[in-house]
């Protein structure tokens, strides 16, 4: 398949002329406590080298180029890879930011820790092959003995709460809001409709469909990639740790794999 054919989904256009208010999303406020888990996951090993796909404006592979870190950011959306590019000049930081579409990667065994975070590609997907696809490249970029770490959608979720009202008690201090969800229990997917401001004051509102997944699926998914480690953890945000037990009260799950 082309997916250079495809129509434009909605989260090529979500991001497009997007990059400064990106930043003010209240999910975005939790990079330096994830940062800190980062480090702690690669022992701080400031020889490693880093992927982070879905990079977005580069929040995590600045703050980890400020640390030292040898990273590469890569994001599909060129307005958000402008901002990230921007950030990393002004506080003269060498990180190497480049578009690429998740589902074509070309990394081959080259990075230590590959990350995905607050769904950084995957599970935006509008077909789960796709998805599958964006695991696949992201564990062939890893090393032998590399670590993928990425958060993702938890499908337990959903099957205990509403996701509307989820949305709908969340802070209000950020750009997106989110209206007319409806989850359907077959394919996990939460249809919604997002309404948004660009950077450049136009108003969007986009038709969207998210992936959710239960714990078992991502082990299977992981499994069948040869993935020998996997370890799945509840997402709170800016405090990712090993001690958060999964439950049906957590929005994400943190999957942390080892090749």
């Amino acid at each position: 398949m082309d997916y250079g054919q495809i129509m434009v989904q909605w989260y090529e256009e979500l991001f497009d002329n997007y990059g400064m208010k990106y930043d003010n999303e209240n999910f975005t406020q939790g990079t330096i406590g994830e940062c800190d888990f980062l480090e702690k996951e690669i022992q701080k090993n400031k020889n490693a080298k880093i992927l982070d796909i879905g990079c977005g404006t580069g929040r995590h592979s600045i703050e980890l180029s400020k640390r030292g870190y040898d990273i590469t950011g890569v994001d599909l959306s060129n307005s958000l890879l402008k901002r990230a590019k921007e950030k990393a000049a002004k506080h003269k930081l060498k990180v190497v930011f480049q578009q690429h579409d998740a589902r074509k990667l070309p990394f081959e065994n080259e990075f230590d820790l590959v990350i995905m975070l607050c769904e950084g590609a995957f599970p935006l997907m509008e077909t789960d092959e796709m998805n599958f696809i964006i695991l696949k490249n992201a564990a062939n970029a890893l090393k032998p003995n590399g670590k993928l770490i990425f958060t993702t959608l938890n499908g337990l979720f959903p099957l205990f709460h509403s996701v509307k009202d989820f949305l709908a008690s969340a802070p209000k201090d950020g750009n997106a809001t989110y209206s007319d969800n409806s989850f359907d229990l077959m394919t996990f997917r939460d249809h919604s409709i997002t309404h948004l401001e660009g950077d450049s004051g136009n108003k969007k509102e986009l038709i969207c469909n998210e992936r959710y997944y239960v714990p078992s699926e991502i082990t299977w998914l992981l499994k069948s990639l040869n993935i020998r480690s996997i370890d799945i953890f509840g997402a709170k945000l800016g405090a990712f740790t090993r001690k958060d037990k999964l439950s049906t009260e957590d929005y994400e799950m943190l999957v942390i794999a080892e090749k």
